[in-house]
């Protein structure tokens, strides 16, 4: 049975500014070296020495962080004294 997985490129951090503007390669750093408390591990392959940038991932990853926040509402009977 053959396994057909969606493709997708992984692009070293270095290179990355080659193939898209933003983030910079320092941008990337900080969300690398912060990635187990930003979600940013989904994103980060590791190929011996080399840090690749799964590019789906990342734009995945990147929709997942600016979705709105809900925003709550006190309790009515809190806000009326």
């Amino acid at each position: 049975m053959s396994e057909s997985l969606s493709p997708t490129r992984l692009i070293p951090v270095t290179q990355w500014p080659e193939v898209h503007p933003w983030p910079s390669v320092a941008g990337l750093r900080h969300l690398i070296h912060f990635e187990q408390d930003n979600g940013f591990d989904a994103v980060v392959r590791r190929i011996g020495r080399r840090v690749l940038i799964d590019e789906v991932a990342f734009f995945a990853w990147a929709d997942s962080v600016s979705a709105p926040k809900k925003i709550t509402r006190r309790k009515a009977s809190a806000e009326v004294r």
